[in-house]
C-alpha cells in the first residue's frame, strides 16, 4: 500500500524540467521582505501584491486604470473632491469590503508610527502630510456610507485614478490587522480582496497563490494557481526558464538577448519602460557634499557607450530625471552638457576635480554599491573604468538585491545603483523622489527651492502651467546633481509559449489575472 501511495504522489508531481500544467510559475527577483502593502516597496513584492490586492482602482492588461473596488467615481469641478462608490465585494474570509477598510488603511499608511516609505503617495489628501492620530479630524477622508468614500485633496490630481492602483493604496481588513499585528500578512493569516489568496510562503524558495473564489471577477480568472520563485540571479533564472522550470522571467541578461532571438524566437519581449536607472549620491558623505565632484562624475559617465555598445537593446541615455514622453509634461529639461563632445566633458570633469582638491597625486576613493545581478556587476566595472581618468578610484561592493534595497533605505552607502519604475504616468512621480522627507529619497537630498517649486506645481490647476512649474523644479534638482542619471531602460521579459494574454506595456504590468495557460 505504501508503494502505491508513493507512486501516486510521484505521478502527481511535475516532471523535472517542467512546470505544473495548472500553475503559472514566475521568476520574481528578490525574496520579499513583506506582503503588507504598506511596507512592500520592491517590484518583486508589488508583483505578488498585484495578484492579492485590489484598490479603489486597478489596471487592465494594458496598464490603464479601470474600476477596482470602486465601480464608479466622480470629481468636483475644481478637482478637489472625489467621491468613490464601492461595488459589493468580499474579502477572502467572506467579510464585505467597505469604505471603512480604505479609511483605516489610509490612516495607517499616513501614521508616522507606521513608517511606510510610500506614505508620501497620499500626501495629495488634505491634511495627509502632517497627519497623526492626534489630528484625526484633519484628514480629508470621509465615509458617509459603507459603500461611499470621499477624498478631499490638497490640489487637483487628474492622475488620481492611476495613483490609487498602487499597492500602498489597498484596503486593509482592520479586524485581522488589529488581531494579528505584523503576522496578518503571512501565510495562514493573510486575507486578500484580489483575484488570488496566499496559500504558502517558503522563504527563499517560493510563494504560492491560489484563486480567490470570492473575488468579484473570479469567473474571468483563468489560472488556478501561481507560484513566484525568488530569482536574484538573472543568469540562473534564464537557465531555469530554458529548462522549462519557469514560465516567465524578468529581467533577461543583456548578453543573452541575441541568443534568445536566434534560438528561441517569440519568447523574448523587449518594451520601452516609463522608468529611470540612476545612481544615488549619499549627500551625507563629506566628499560627495561637494557639487563639483558630483558634476564631474556626471560628466565622466559615458551614457552612450553603455546603451549603444554594452547593453545594445534599445535603451536611451538619460540626461533628465523625468523620462521623455511622460504624460502632461512638455519636458525638454536636461543636463547642460548633453551636446558637449565626450572629450570636452572629461576635460571639464578633470578641472572640477582639481578645483575640489584632487589630482594624480591625490586621488579620491569612493565605494559604489550594486547588486549581484551579472549585468549590474559588469556595468559597475565599466563605471569604475570611466572614473579613473578624473582621479577617482571606485571600489565596487556587490550585494543581494534585498540587502541592497535595505542599504538604500537606510542610506548605508556612498554611491549606489537605483531604479524607479513609475507608479503612475506623471512627472511628479519621478520628482517626488527628491522631496525632503520622501521615503524613497535615497540621496537625502533637501533643497527648499526645489520643494517650493514642487508645491507651486501641485497647487496649479492648469495642466500647462503645472507642467512648467514641474520643469522649474526639475531644473533646480539637475543643477544640484543629487543623482547620476544613467539611462531610460527597456524592460526585457521571457514568456513561455504556453502563456496567453501577455500584453507589452510601458509599466511592464502583467498580473496573473489577465493571463491564461494554453492547453
Amino acid at each position: 500500500m505504501k508503494k502505491i501511495l508513493a507512486l501516486l504522489v510521484l505521478m502527481a508531481l511535475p516532471a523535472q524540467g517542467q512546470t505544473n500544467a495548472q500553475t503559472l510559475t514566475r521568476g520574481n527577483g528578490a525574496e520579499p521582505e513583506s506582503l503588507d502593502p504598506q511596507f512592500a516597496g520592491s517590484s518583486a513584492e508589488q508583483n505578488i501584491l498585484n495578484d492579492l490586492m485590489v484598490g479603489l482602482t486597478t489596471l487592465d492588461a494594458k496598464a490603464c486604470p479601470i474600476p477596482g473596488m470602486a465601480e464608479s467615481w466622480t470629481a468636483s469641478p475644481d478637482g478637489l473632491t472625489w467621491t468613490f462608490h464601492l461595488r459589493k465585494a468580499l474579502w477572502s474570509d467572506g467579510q464585505p469590503v467597505t469604505a471603512d477598510d480604505f479609511d483605516f488603511a489610509f490612516r495607517r499608511l499616513l501614521d508616522p508610527r507606521t513608517a511606510s516609505r510610500y506614505a508620501y503617495n497620499l500626501w495629495i489628501i488634505k491634511g495627509a502630510k502632517n497627519y497623526s492620530p492626534a489630528k484625526y479630524k484633519a484628514l480629508g477622508v470621509a465615509v458617509p456610507k459603507p459603500d461611499t468614500l470621499i477624498l478631499n485633496l490638497e490640489h487637483p490630481a487628474p492622475y488620481l485614478p492611476e495613483l490609487l492602483t498602487h499597492p500602498s493604496a489597498s484596503p486593509l481588513p482592520r479586524r485581522v490587522v488589529e488581531k494579528k499585528g505584523a503576522a496578518w500578512a503571512r501565510a495562514g493569516s493573510h486575507v486578500s480582496n484580489g483575484p488570488y489568496m496566499l496559500k504558502d510562503w517558503a522563504p527563499n524558495d517560493h510563494i504560492t497563490l491560489v484563486k480567490n473564489p470570492r473575488f468579484y471577477d473570479a469567473a474571468n480568472v483563468k489560472i488556478p494557481a501561481v507560484t513566484f520563485i525568488p530569482m536574484g540571479d538573472a543568469e540562473a533564472a534564464l537557465r531555469r526558464f530554458r529548462a522549462g522550470e519557469l514560465d516567465t522571467q524578468t529581467p533577461v541578461p543583456a548578453a543573452q538577448t541575441q541568443w534568445l532571438q536566434q534560438n528561441m524566437p517569440g519568447v523574448l519581449h523587449v518594451t520601452p519602460s516609463l522608468a529611470l536607472i540612476y545612481a544615488a549620491f549619499n549627500l551625507s558623505v563629506p566628499e560627495l557634499k561637494d557639487v563639483r565632484v558630483r558634476r564631474a562624475i556626471n560628466l565622466a559617465y559615458n551614457r552612450e557607450a553603455v546603451t549603444d555598445k554594452v547593453l545594445k537593446r534599445g535603451e536611451v541615455p538619460a540626461y533628465s530625471i523625468v523620462p521623455p514622453g511622460t504624460a502632461n509634461y512638455a519636458g525638454g529639461v536636461t543636463l547642460d552638457f548633453r551636446t558637449m563632445p565626450f572629450p570636452a566633458r572629461i576635460a571639464q570633469a578633470q578641472k572640477l576635480m582639481q578645483a575640489a582638491g584632487y589630482g594624480p597625486g591625490h586621488r579620491l576613493s569612493l565605494e559604489f554599491e550594486t547588486t549581484v545581478n551579472p549585468d549590474n556587476k559588469k556595468l559597475a566595472a565599466i563605471f569604475q573604468a570611466m572614473l579613473k581618468p578624473i582621479h577617482i578610484d571606485l571600489q565596487i561592493r556587490s550585494t543581494e538585491l534585498q540587502v541592497h534595497l535595505r542599504n538604500l533605505r537606510q542610506r548605508q552607502f556612498q554611491i549606489a545603483s537605483a531604479s524607479w519604475y513609475a507608479d503612475f504616468n506623471d512627472a511628479s512621480n519621478f520628482l517626488d523622489l527628491l522631496r525632503s522627507g520622501s521615503g524613497n529619497n535615497y540621496a537625502g537630498y533637501s533643497n527648499p527651492r526645489f520643494d517650493a517649486a514642487m508645491d507651486a506645481a501641485e497647487s496649479q490647476p492648469d495642466r500647462a502651467k503645472r507642467g512648467a512649474a514641474l520643469a522649474a523644479a526639475e531644473r533646480i534638482a539637475l543643477a544640484d546633481y543629487p543623482w547620476l542619471v544613467m539611462r531610460i531602460p527597456s524592460q526585457s521579459d521571457v514568456v513561455a509559449s504556453r502563456v496567453g494574454g501577455w500584453q507589452a506595456n510601458m509599466r511592464d504590468f502583467q498580473p496573473t489575472r489577465w493571463l491564461w495557460l494554453k492547453k
